[in-house]
């Protein structure tokens, strides 16, 4: 199966240069930096001690952050490298006041391509986020005897059933970590069954805070007329739930004559359909990064910039995350609960069974399945003015406590 796998990777990497010109042309790749998924190295590693992350993408890298800003404290650790497959979890790092780490590209897991990358980086601990396997790396990491960490593991009922089909080399990959720790039961219970030696829930990475996310507080007069104006927001969301928002908003906007729908899609690069699609339904819609003056009779403000939509959890009290509608598993509500936000959210959030459970006891999340009942719970929430800072107090309470003992865990290896 191994064999079969650096087969398909080798034939991968024959075609990758037409793969990349594909997504250049999509702008889902930087089109200097691209070269660092051949191994071009732009940073120079330096001497001392480095630790590695790596995560798939935005969410991955979000959920270390705190965790890196603590390891950034340790002064053995010189150097914090974290690696990312995707372009918009490139530009993460520019968000936080970060001194020590840097980002580059995971490697394309050719066998010699993660060779060079391991002799070049030389880590001190190979920490990978949430559902990160790659054969070829783990075993590479492996044969360097670098310890191996799999934090805030999550495995799905699915994934789980498509790794027991390859039961021989997912014993094999998931028996060459030294430890994980599960952000959820669930995942304990698959981590264990697939072959993990040694397992630990200490709970969900997610529920931890950020200290150093830089200030990207909203220009004065768009925060004075978004807070003159009735507003909520639809953050994260994938092609489709566009469409149900604005229905939501149309029938919202026979009370609320002055509503304003805000809606941050998961993927910026999606941004010109999405208000083509909308324009097309009659809606007047204005974009974010353009910052021209909101007019009276704007229905709907698209977003299409990274890294600020916690600003907009600041103005916002009511929030529908996406990824709920559409069957992608939801999205981390987390954040937005931190701020106090009443959560919307359709039913598929499987992704995050444990947490919105947690949010649906303590009343910070609703769930609805069509527009009309997304309608109603948005109406609803708008009329409500409820302070949720005790509730706010005990999830922070929770992340703290679990930063701390993955901390702990984490410099054990170092």
């Amino acid at each position: 199966m191994l064999n079969l796998y650096r087969l398909l990777i080798n034939l991968v990497l024959l075609i990758s240069p037409l793969i990349i010109i594909l997504r250049l042309i999509k702008k889902k790749e930087h089109p200097i930096r691209f070269k660092e998924k051949f191994c071009f190295f732009p940073i120079k590693r330096g001497n001392g001690k480095l630790v590695w992350f790596h995560g798939s993408s935005v969410g991955e890298i979000l959920s270390i952050i705190p965790l890196v800003e603590k390891l950034e404290k340790n002064k053995s650790i010189k150097k914090i490298l974290i690696t990312s497959s995707t372009l918009s979890s490139s530009k993460i790092l520019t968000k936080f006041k970060l001194k020590k780490t840097v980002h580059q590209f995971f490697p394309i897991d050719a066998n010699f391509l993660t060779k060079k990358f391991l002799d070049y980086w030389n880590p001190a601990i190979a920490i990978f986020v949430e559902s990160e396997i790659w054969p070829n790396m783990l075993i590479n990491v492996k044969k360097k005897s670098i310890p191996l960490v799999l934090l805030n593991a999550r495995i799905t009922k699915k994934s789980y059933k498509k790794w027991k089909m390859i039961s021989l080399l997912s014993k094999f990959l998931f028996e060459s970590f030294d430890i994980s720790f599960p952000q959820n039961h669930e995942t304990k219970k698959y981590l264990n069954s697939l072959g993990v030696k040694k397992i630990k829930f200490l709970g969900n990475l997610k529920f931890s805070e950020s200290k150093t996310q830089k200030n990207s507080a909203l220009n004065k007069n768009i925060e004075k007329i978004f807070k003159s104006r009735k507003i909520w927001c639809a953050v994260s969301t994938h092609n489709g739930e566009e469409k149900i928002c604005a229905e939501a908003h149309q029938k919202l906007k026979k009370k609320y004559k002055k509503l304003l729908t805000v809606i941050i899609p998961r993927h910026v690069h999606r941004v010109n359909d999405i208000y083509k699609e909308i324009l097309d339904m009659g809606f007047k819609v204005q974009i974010h990064s353009k910052k021209s003056k909101i007019k009276k009779d704007t229905d709907i403000y698209l977003v299409d910039t990274y890294g600020e939509t916690k600003s907009f959890f600041k103005i916002c009290n009511t929030v529908f995350l996406g990824g709920s509608i559409v069957n992608h598993g939801g999205q981390n509500p987390l954040e937005p609960a931190r701020f106090g936000c009443k959560i919307l959210h359709g039913p598929n959030i499987q992704n995050f069974t444990e947490v919105y459970r947690l949010l649906n006891k303590e009343n910070l999340s609703f769930k609805f399945y069509n527009t009309n009942q997304l309608a109603k719970s948005v109406n609803q929430s708008l009329n409500q003015n409820i302070n949720f800072s005790k509730k706010i107090a005990k999830l922070k309470k929770i992340g703290s406590n679990i930063l701390h003992h993955t901390s702990t865990e984490i410099n054990y290896f170092l």
